[in-house]
């Protein structure tokens, strides 16, 4: 995906979701004062209600063309135009294990009856600030179950409870209902609009944001 930038069309009953995600690393993770020897994510499968998130794969590409060729994915994604296998497996053999290498990121597919459904991944991520955002689509076939809303609660609260982060975020397009409604349903809280914050193939947008904090989860 473009650098500094994913925007996932996801469910919903007839819009598709989007996170748009920017940010940047800083060079050491320190945090209240107190220093995290931690710069990567674990690498393990994580099981949720009907779906596993798991890394993607070479036999999900043809998956991830029908994905990323659709029209509401481009909607919202400013994904190349065209997008086929090439790119596609450029994804899923560089992007990913690089991202995940060098602590940069996560990258996820979300499997559902041995099927590749969709895509989450864990995005601008400050080992200093122990901040991360998600982001996400789902394959047009698996749209309006909650598939989206579900797999960012598992990941948001496995980043936050496991693996040392302190808050989550989820960024939407305005107009983009059903990334916000997955956002909700996942547990998210709304915190306010970035005015001309994200890009598609159409423009500029503004963006909703979500957050969920570790403290959150306990009170």
């Amino acid at each position: 995906w473009p650098r500094g930038w994913s925007s996932w069309p996801a469910d919903g009953p007839s819009r598709p979701e989007q996170a748009v995600c920017r940010g940047a690393s800083w060079p050491a993770p320190y945090t209240r004062g107190m220093v995290t020897a931690r710069r990567t994510f674990d690498d393990r499968v994580l099981q949720g209600d009907g779906f596993l998130l798991r890394r993607p794969v070479l036999a999900d590409v043809d998956r991830i063309v029908t994905a990323c060729t659709d029209e509401e994915t481009q909607r919202w994604l400013p994904l190349p135009r065209p997008y086929g296998p090439a790119e596609a497996m450029a994804f899923v053999d560089t992007h990913a294990p690089t991202t995940f290498r060098e602590g940069t990121g996560l990258v996820s597919a979300i499997e559902v009856d041995g099927l590749l459904a969709g895509m989450i991944d864990i995005v601008d991520v400050s080992w200093r600030n122990l901040t991360v955002e998600i982001g996400y689509w789902i394959s047009p076939d698996r749209r309006g179950q909650g598939l989206a809303g579900r797999a960012a609660a598992l990941l948001a609260r496995w980043a936050l409870t496991e693996q040392g982060m302190e808050r989550a975020e989820i960024r939407a397009a305005t107009g983009n209902v059903g990334s916000q409604r997955a956002a909700l349903a996942a547990g998210f809280v709304r915190e306010g609009v970035l005015r001309s914050a994200g890009t598609t193939h159409e423009g500029r947008v503004d963006l909703v944001v979500y957050g969920l904090t570790r403290q959150d989860l306990v009170s």
